[in-house]
């Protein structure tokens, strides 16, 4: 049966780039959930501010068309806020919306283009995420051009059964430039993405302990970003398991590669990194499992509210990696001039935990790692803090996921892990490094198969 067509230009909707077109568009969508059907978006450049998505709508923003983000913060609904973060208040604001809506799909080849410029930089109220996704079920975003968020391009909560494919996901001009972000969200498939951004560009989390995050698939992708390619956890009041990344690229990434965080009490395990190819990534593979509460510190979930025990790190494997530094590596790397986000003394592959709660199975095959070198001895500290329980030792300085900002090897550096396989692992660098190229401590190792060039 062939779908009913509803174009926003029959609403009243006007592509002149200047009128405001939000009342007409939502107009449209609400008539199509109504009925079921396509809502079209083609040529010209809409102006609107908060959509609110429906049930049962294919909203199809065509390549001769631009849905653009109105510069006005009140066209922006006060009803879109659900933000885990403790710290970040500045991101309740939403442009398109949906809570407990199913069978959403956007696609086209168009773009919707969050007109980040009109908004502050951080620390505001007044700076609209692109998308948030709440409580829905089956939502597809295929084929688009997401530019320049204003804080986040997308938000997933609590979802489930999520298509996010062939997206260019551009979010380079304000801080928060996440491009996805998954909590607490099931069955979630990412292929053929490229995103670039000043954050994390794809973010697996666990916020809630009633919704784990599972079942996900991430493939054929390639990341740039000024902070992370792929994170893991820090949000990790919950479940986190069953992930699959394979088969990506990422270039110029100034911090991690990809980095798994279970520093709340929860759980992240079973997770299968595969065929990953980098290209000037500061330290290409970062795994902590440690305790932090810091209620006005990054990162803090809404649900902790105390120093949580120590969580679980298990049954992770990393194969097939290949990260080549350039010339390029050789220079501190900052974000918007003043924040520094890497340089050639914070680099390689870090794993770490506490002595009396290790990281359980972990798996590093075929590996080759060519970095940029050249570090001299005498500009890294004498002394490399351990990761401490912090319910224990409160006050003591501890090694956590911002802290040390240098690498005291050159290459790898691995503590207590219980049950290390590492085989067939080589490392290289442009010039020679005065740092050991790389320590094991703590660990029960399987196997230890590793070669220096």
């Amino acid at each position: 049966m062939e779908r009913k067509v509803f174009d926003i230009r029959d609403f009243g909707a006007k592509g002149d780039g200047i009128t405001g077109n939000t009342e007409a568009i939502q107009a449209c969508i609400d008539q199509c959930s109504r009925q079921g059907g396509l809502v079209l978006v083609t040529g010209g450049v809409y102006v609107c501010g908060t959509l609110y998505l429906k049930s049962n709508v294919h909203l199809h923003i065509d390549a001769s068309a631009v849905l653009l983000a109105s510069p006005r913060i009140a066209d922006y609904g006060q009803n879109t806020h659900f933000n885990r973060y403790r710290n970040e208040k500045d991101m309740d604001r939403c442009w398109i919306f949906a809570e407990g809506q199913e069978n959403l799909n956007i696609s086209g080849g168009g773009m919707l283009n969050g007109n980040a410029e009109a908004f502050p930089n951080e620390g505001s109220p007044y700076r609209p995420m692109m998308f948030r996704f709440l409580k829905c079920r089956n939502i597809r975003l295929s084929g688009l051009r997401l530019y320049d968020a204003a804080a986040w391009t997308t938000a997933f909560l609590d979802s489930s059964y999520i298509w996010a494919e062939d997206l260019e996901i551009r979010n380079e001009k304000r801080y928060n430039g996440d491009g996805l972000d998954f909590d607490g969200c099931n069955h979630v498939f990412v292929r053929g993405c490229s995103i670039t951004g000043t954050d994390d560009n794809l973010c697996l989390q666990a916020g809630s302990q009633t919704y784990p995050t599972e079942d996900v698939h991430i493939s054929d992708c390639t990341f740039t970003s000024l902070c992370a390619g792929i994170r893991i956890g820090l949000k990790s009041v919950g479940t986190i398991r069953n992930v699959v990344i394979s088969n990506c690229t990422m270039h110029n990434v100034w911090r991690e590669g990809i980095k798994i965080e279970c520093t709340e009490g929860g759980e992240i395990s079973d997770i299968s990194v595969t065929n990953i190819v980098m290209n000037n990534v500061a330290r290409p593979l970062f795994l902590i499992l440690n305790n932090r509460f810091e209620p006005d510190g990054l990162g803090s979930s809404v649900e902790l509210q105390e120093m949580p025990k120590i969580g679980h790190m298990r049954r992770l494997t990393f194969s097939g990696i290949t990260a080549t530094d350039t010339e390029e590596m050789k220079k501190p790397h900052t974000r918007f001039g003043n924040d520094l986000m890497g340089a050639p003394w914070f680099n390689g592959i870090r794993v770490d935990a506490a002595d009396n709660h290790k990281i359980e199975d972990l798996t590093l095959e075929n590996i080759r790692y060519h970095s940029v070198g050249g570090v001299k001895k005498e500009a890294i500290p004498e002394t490399y803090p351990k990761v401490l329980d912090k319910r224990l030792f409160p006050e003591e300085v501890s090694s956590e996921n911002y802290y040390p900002d240098w690498s005291r090897t050159a290459w790898m550096d691995i503590r207590n892990v219980d049950g290390l396989y590492a085989s067939n692992i080589r490392f290289s660098s442009m010039e020679p490094d005065e740092r050991p190229p790389y320590l094991i401590e703590g660990c029960a190792v399987l196997k230890q198969e590793i070669f220096l060039k």
